[in-house]
């Protein structure tokens, strides 16, 4: 008699169930894709748009950069508007539960900002063409209708790092870690986003001013950190640095080969292909020490590790970006590697001013140490948000 047993074909529902659950589990929502998808085409658009307008002049609204950042938002839009509509129609019990209540509609926190955030770029648009009507075509580059554009940018962003947050906090390893890449990745951008606000401060022959560094501690480690934090990664503010010096680089090395001309006046440099921004700051060294002292004093209180961290970030960062500096204004770094012989048609680089050489913002020894100190206990500060937030986006769970 035969003791052999047939196996079934089919898997128990039970261990169906499982199945389905284990490849639900490793697989990122459509919505966060299509989210970070936008971001990623405003990205391109406004760094072509900078572009534009220091090698073409605004001439009308509808140029290629303002509709790809456009459609950014718009993209945006649909994946929060997705979210919060099949969350408040959804019966399912564990969806709303891990939803935030909004004027009577439910879906991911992150969702609500990130929607604020897309209409708030949409709404940018007529009022940029208005501005523009009014006061001309291209009198400057910080305009209310920028500034909108910017903060609607900003809230693209933070909401979708806030909604990945709350999917780490409640998902698996292999889950987690394909969204904290993705998570890094959008820190990464909103950092880089930040940079281009302040780089009047951190242009070239600033960075010897204790201004250039002050700038830096406001603006820097508290997304940085946040972000490296909140990734938890081990080497999460290192990457999020190399990955803003990536962004950086690439736009520095491929716009040039798109040939441009000046369409407005007044021109004072001949113009012939798009004119990138400058070479990216040297992060990655106060990024790496970074990440160090936050292994090193992983048990020790939040405002130990700022006041370790804070002045390690500036401190190193100077000792960096001073010398490199020197590099920057000498006639070595003029080629397309560094890029420091891009001028904007409009820039009167050479003919009001040196561009390469140091400016003095403060007058005496005592003003420039005054100057550092101050950017050194502001930067306990700033890092101190950084842990906070980037510890409130590891226990988020909506």
């Amino acid at each position: 008699m035969s003791h052999a047993q047939t196996i079934p074909t089919a898997l128990p529902m039970h261990s169906r169930s499982l199945v389905v659950t284990a490849v639900e589990a490793v697989s990122i929502p459509w919505t966060i894709c299509l989210m970070v998808t936008g971001i990623t085409i405003s990205l391109i658009g406004g760094i072509w748009d900078f572009a534009w307008h220091m090698s073409i002049g605004r001439d009308t609204f509808w140029t290629p950069p303002h509709i790809l950042v456009q459609s950014g938002g718009i993209l945006v839009g649909i994946a929060s508007i997705y979210a919060i509509l099949t969350t408040t129609l959804s019966r399912d019990s564990e969806a709303r539960d891990a939803a935030v209540r909004v004027l009577g509609l439910r879906g991911p926190g992150g969702a609500f900002i990130a929607i604020w955030g897309s209409l708030a770029m949409l709404a940018s648009a007529p009022f940029d063409n208005w501005w523009h009507n009014a006061y001309g075509l291209d009198v400057q580059l910080v305009t209310p209708p920028h500034g909108l554009l910017s903060l609607g940018y900003f809230a693209t962003k933070i909401g979708a790092m806030i909604w990945m947050a709350s999917i780490i906090s409640r998902s698996h390893e292999v889950l987690r870690r394909r969204l904290a890449l993705l998570f890094i990745i959008v820190g990464s951008i909103c950092m880089a986003l930040t940079l281009v606000l302040i780089i009047p401060f951190v242009f070239r022959s600033n960075m010897h001013t204790a201004q250039c560094y002050l700038a830096v501690a406001l603006s820097i480690p508290t997304m940085m950190i946040a972000t490296g934090r909140g990734s938890v990664h081990k080497w999460g503010c290192t990457i999020v640095a190399a990955s803003y010096t990536t962004i950086t680089l690439a736009s520095e090395w491929l716009l040039p080969l798109i040939p441009a001309q000046p369409k407005l006046g007044p021109v004072y440099h001949n113009v012939t292909h798009l004119i990138p921004l400058q070479f990216p700051l040297l992060l990655i060294v106060p990024a790496l020490i970074a990440d160090l002292l936050l292994q090193r004093l992983e048990h020790r209180s939040s405002w130990t590790k700022a006041a370790c961290i804070g002045p390690a970030f500036i401190l190193s960062f100077l000792a960096v970006q001073w010398p490199f500096a020197n590099f920057l204004v000498s006639q070595t770094s003029r080629n397309w590697v560094f890029g420091t012989a891009y001028f904007s048609y409009f820039d009167p680089a050479g003919f009001l001013y040196d561009p390469n050489k140091f400016e003095v913002a403060e007058s005496t020894l005592g003003a420039f140490m005054l100057t550092m100190l101050t950017a050194l206990v502001v930067a306990i500060v700033t890092t101190r948000l950084g842990l906070g937030w980037g510890d409130w986006m590891r226990r988020v769970r909506r």
